[in-house]
């Protein structure tokens, strides 16, 4: 075997010119593959982020019947505890519960504001400010003024309702919305922040206000729509999810409410998990065409060879060896441009983790604000996506030179040694 690799490793830059043509394309590959995937991560990551963040949390409990109705916002189906005694008596004993770092309570409701006779739509949420900015980091998306407070009148709004408005923090703005009891009011509050973050939902539509207050206005006292639990790890609920439905069978035998893991609550999440295994063929495809310079240059070798092939072969070389004396050559090839790939595509990454990609914000005007997207991705810079990238420049690029392998292992040698 020994043999066979310095013989490899001696005949792969016989051709220094057509050795590296073959290594920068399959570098080009890895490269790209290295640079997409992180994209491709990041930009995954970061929709799951903010699906969680703003819809889902990590498990999320609401009504039954409020999950079939959840675009109208009903406020008739409420999470109000087990036997009424209040969501307040839930979220203590949830927070019982091993695993459980937090519960965030929300209460969602439609509402909107008159401008010139005419009513811009906006989407209420009652918050506890301490958990909403423990979980969200919403702080940082506020670029004036600050949240709310628990017991004032007080509301922040995104840049796009504001703009909308011709409204600035400080300024009072009147809210229109309709009560548990299905009355028409509406109600003042001082405007003391604004929220400039990129995402849709948050700029044009979210308004948050204290949770007393929207439980106060809305008719719904110790009431909300709905909760959210947070674990350590979201991609580790499994034994939470578990424990949090034994104890809502134990309390909640009429199954009033459901109890829902983050990949539960949208289809989208499962389409996410699609397209990671589409992109995952795109990925073998970019190194494929590149393998196919691969193939090209190992037939000419093979060509160009015929007769030492034969003359190696008359004096004893069995067609296995000659089969991975190609094999290793294009094995070499491939872990050289792979490994350069790999060098050029983690530094490209690395450097766009921190500036970022912009998409224009134009051409994210058409996206449902349900889609939780951002104008700005940043890639993931990741050891697994570098070695992931690694190993498949390798494997497919050796795959790939089995064709020429497999022709010059059934030459025979006295047709090799006639060919001249």
């Amino acid at each position: 075997m020994k043999f066979l690799w310095n013989i490899a490793s001696k005949n792969l830059f016989r051709n220094k010119l057509r050795s590296s043509v073959s290594i920068a394309a399959i570098a080009l590959s890895v490269c790209l593959v290295v640079i997409v995937r992180g994209f491709i991560l990041g930009m995954l990551d970061s929709m799951v982020a903010l699906h969680i963040q703003y819809n889902s949390g990590h498990i999320k409990i609401v009504d039954k019947e409020y999950r079939q109705k959840e675009r109208l916002l009903s406020l008739n189906y409420p999470v109000d505890g087990f036997e009424g005694e209040g969501a307040e008596e839930m979220t203590s004993e949830l927070e019982k519960i091993a695993g459980i770092n937090r519960v965030v309570e929300r209460l969602k409701f439609g509402a909107a504001a008159s401008k010139d006779d005419k009513l811009i739509g906006m989407l209420g949420w009652g918050v506890n400010p301490e958990d909403e900015l423990a979980f969200t980091n919403i702080e940082r998306e506020i670029v004036e003024g600050r949240m709310v407070q628990k017991g004032n009148r007080e509301i922040v709004l995104g840049t796009g309702i504001l703009d909308k408005m011709d409204l600035n923090v400080g300024e009072k703005i009147t809210i229109f919305y309709t009560t548990s009891f299905g009355s028409f009011k509406g109600s003042t509050f001082k405007i003391v922040g604004r929220v400039k973050s990129d995402l849709k939902l948050l700029d044009d539509h979210v308004i948050y206000l204290p949770l007393d207050q929207a439980q106060r206005i809305l008719d719904m006292p110790n009431q909300v729509t709905e909760m959210l639990l947070l674990t350590p790890d979201y991609n580790k609920i499994k034994p939470m999810l578990s424990d949090v439905r034994s104890f809502f069978a134990e309390n909640d035998p009429e199954g009033r409410y459901e109890v829902l893991g983050w990949e539960e609550t949208n289809s989208l999440i499962g389409m996410f998990r699609i397209a990671e295994h589409i992109y995952n063929l795109i990925y073998i495809m970019l190194v494929l065409l590149a393998s196919f310079v691969v193939i090209n240059t190992m037939l000419m070798i093979v060509k160009e060879r015929t007769k030492e092939i034969g003359m190696m072969c008359a004096l004893g070389l069995k067609s296995r060896d000659v089969l991975n004396m190609f094999l290793m050559e294009g094995f070499s090839m491939g872990i050289v441009g792979s490994f350069i790939g790999v060098i050029l595509g983690g530094i490209g990454t690395k450097i766009l983790s921190i500036v970022g990609i912009d998409y224009y914000t134009d051409a994210l005007n058409g996206v449902s604000a349900e889609i939780m997207m951002k104008n700005v991705f940043y890639p993931v810079f990741t050891f697994e996506n570098l070695i992931f990238s690694f190993i498949l420049g390798v494997v497919v690029t050796t795959i790939a030179c089995i064709i020429p392998a497999r022709r010059a292992a059934r030459l025979e040698p006295t047709e090799a040694l006639r060919s001249m």
